[in-house]
C-alpha cells in the first residue's frame, strides 16, 4: 500500500507490529528509527547487551539468552549493528516465516540469512536481497529541520547570510583532527567571516577540547555562534537554519545528513582515511552532492541525496511481496 501524501510505500494501514533491535548505540538506533518512521510504523525498541563470550562471537555466534527477545514474534524486525545480528537470525528462525527480518549495515555474515539487507555502497556488498545506497538512513525531515530551526531563531536570525552550519567531527580509527588541523579549519572559517558569512558551529565529543578552543578563540566576537556542549546539541537546528553546510569528513552519517538537506555541502578532509571512506567521499563528489571545502563558498545547486525513503520503499515492497 502506498502513502498518497508522500508517494512512498507504507506499512501503516496494515498495523504491522515492529521491533527495532540494536545494542542501544545512538547511530544504529537513529538509522533504524528513521526507516521505521518512513514506513509509518511505531516500533518497539529492543536493546540487547550480550555478555561475553556472546559479545565476542557476534555476528557469527548464537544469540545470548535475553528475556526481551521472546515470542510472540513481531511482523517486522529492523536490526542494526553487529551485536544485533545473532538476535535477528534467531528471530527469523524461531518465527518460521512470520517475521520479516531487515538488517541495516553490512551483517558480515551471508545476507541470505535475512529477508532484506541494506548496506552502504562503499562496503561493496552484493546479493539479490541487498540494497546499497551511497548515503545512510537517518531521521531528518523538512518538518523536523524547520521545527528545530524555529527554536533557535532568536539567535540565528541575528547572523548575516549566507548562514553556514559547520559540523565538526574529530579523530577516529582512520582520521585525525590535530591541533594543527583545527588551526587550519579556523583560518578557513575566518575567511568566510571576512567575506560576510554567518557561522553556526557545533563540535562533537570527538572534536577535542583543545581543538574546540582553537576554533572558538578565532571566531569569538564575530558573526558566529558555537555550541559550548551544554544543553541540547543544536545540530538539527543549525542544519535547518543554514544556507550551506560545512562538515568534516570523518562521519559518513554527518556527511549524508548534510546532503539530505538539499543545501550546498562542503567537506573538510582531515588527515588519514581508508579505502571505504575514499570511495564514499569520491562518490559524493561524483554525484554532485558535495564538494571539497577550500575556504570559499561557490554558487551551485547540489543533487540532494536521501536514502531513507528508498530503503523504506524497498522493505515495504519486499514485505508485501512475501505476504501476497
Amino acid at each position: 500500500m502506498q502513502d498518497q501524501s508522500s508517494g512512498r510505500a507504507s506499512l501503516a494501514p496494515l498495523g504491522v507490529r515492529t521491533w527495532i533491535v540494536t545494542n542501544g548505540a545512538a547511530g544504529f538506533e537513529a538509522q533504524a528509527l528513521g526507516v521505521a518512521e518512513a514506513l509509518g510504523v511505531e516500533p518497539e525498541l529492543k536493546r540487547v547487551n550480550p555478555p561475553p563470550p556472546w559479545r565476542w562471537l557476534a555476528p557469527w555466534g548464537f544469540a545470548a539468552p535475553d528475556s526481551a527477545i521472546a515470542p510472540p514474534w513481531p511482523d517486522l524486525v529492523i536490526a542494526s549493528g553487529r551485536q544485533a545480528i545473532p538476535y535477528a537470525r534467531k528471530i527469523r528462525e524461531a518465527a518460521k516465516g512470520h517475521a520479516f527480518v531487515a538488517v541495516l549495515q553490512n551483517p558480515v555474515v551471508s545476507p541470505t540469512q535475512f529477508d532484506f539487507v541494506w548496506a552502504p555502497e562503499h562496503d561493496q556488498l552484493r546479493g539479490p536481497n541487498v540494497l546499497s545506497t551511497l548515503t545512510s538512513p537517518h531521521r531528518l525531515s523538512p518538518q523536523r529541520l524547520a521545527a528545530e530551526a524555529a527554536k533557535l531563531s532568536a539567535v540565528t536570525e541575528r547572523l548575516p547570510h549566507p548562514r553556514v552550519a559547520v559540523l565538526l567531527g574529530g579523530s577516529n580509527a582512520v582520521y585525525k583532527l590535530s591541533e594543527d588541523a583545527a588551526s587550519k579549519i579556523a583560518d578557513m572559517l575566518v575567511m568566510l567571516l571576512d567575506d560576510g558569512a554567518g557561522l553556526m558551529i557545533t563540535p562533537s565529543r570527538r572534536t577535542g577540547e583543545s581543538q574546540q578552543r582553537i576554533i572558538r578563540d578565532r571566531v569569538v566576537g564575530r558573526a558566529a555562534v558555537m555550541w559550548d556542549g551544554r544543553g541540547n546539541n543544536p545540530y538539527f537546528g543549525y542544519l535547518g537554519s543554514a544556507d550551506a553546510v560545512i562538515v568534516t569528513c570523518d562521519s559518513v552519517n554527518m556527511v549524508g545528513e548534510a546532503a539530505a538537506t538539499g543545501k550546498p555541502v562542503y567537506v573538510i578532509e582531515l588527515e588519514g582515511g581508508s579505502p571505504k571512506f575514499r570511495r564514499f567521499l569520491d562518490g559524493m563528489y561524483a554525484r554532485g552532492a558535495a564538494r571539497r571545502f577550500e575556504g570559499r563558498l561557490d554558487n551551485w545547486q547540489p543533487v540532494p541525496l536521501n536514502a531513507t525513503g528508498e530503503i523504506a520503499d524497498a522493505i515495504a515492497y519486499a514485505f508485501h511481496a512475501r505476504r501476497t
